[in-house]
């Protein structure tokens, strides 16, 4: 995919998209970012506006370094996502705020292990029995 942008986050979604500014002054293009190999819980479920807020502490109106992958369906850029010099999926899935998605996650089977150990700390949605949100999303 394309090199990485530096980009202003404007907006947190949810707790795994966020919107960002890239470009130069005159000349910005507002993009849609979904966080690569996480999913985090949707805004209607338990913790979904912790793991927005969560994020958002980490990265609203910080230069990004976004790091494109490719698109999803619904045309939002999939991109690794650096704030304040830190992974922003990994920060999320450390403090328990999203999930390690296996699904798309690829090349990121070290969050697996990062998961687990917010896991066992009982963090963020592990400290009760949350659903994942693609279960979520299905019913």
């Amino acid at each position: 995919m394309s090199a990485a942008l530096l980009c202003l986050v404007v907006a947190i979604s949810d707790g795994d998209t966020l919107k960002a500014r890239c470009g130069v002054p005159g000349a910005y293009e507002q993009i849609t970012i979904r966080i690569s190999a996480i999913d985090a819980p949707e805004k209607a479920q338990d913790f979904g506006n912790v793991s927005r807020q969560h994020l958002a502490a980490l990265c609203f109106q910080q230069a990004a370094r976004i790091a494109p992958k490719g698109t999803d369906r619904y045309k939002r850029t999939i991109a690794d996502v650096e704030c304040r010099g830190k992974d922003a999926g990994q920060e999320q899935i450390r403090a328990g705020q999203a999930w390690y998605y296996v699904k798309f996650g690829k090349r990121y089977e070290h969050l697996a292990q990062v998961e687990q150990q917010a896991r066992d700390a009982g963090l963020g949605v592990w400290s009760m029995k949350a659903v994942p949100p693609w279960e979520w999303r299905r019913q």
